[in-house]
């Protein structure tokens, strides 16, 4: 089934109370893959109190699945989450 990134991102945005998204001339799908990557490499951290990827994929993938969205769109983030974490290794 494919996935609608414009769907999938406004329900990450959710996850983030004051988190913008920067979006410029990027889709839906680059959006939200470079906000997971980010994520998981803690840049919205200072550099001093950054976790590690693993701690970072830990926190962010219990966020998704804590939280009130739909279960498909859990999967559907967690899948994400798990695709970028293969990326960054």
């Amino acid at each position: 089934m494919p996935i609608n990134f414009d769907a999938l991102l406004e329900q990450y945005r959710s996850l983030w109370n004051n988190r913008i998204l920067a979006t410029g001339e990027k889709n839906s799908e680059e959006i939200i893959r470079e906000s997971i990557k980010r994520e998981l490499l803690d840049e919205n951290s200072h550099p001093r109190i950054r976790k590690g990827k693993y701690e970072k994929y830990y926190s962010a993938t219990k966020r998704v699945a804590d939280s009130n969205i739909a279960e498909e769109v859990k999967i559907q983030l967690i899948a994400l989450h798990i695709e970028m974490m293969e990326e960054l290794n």
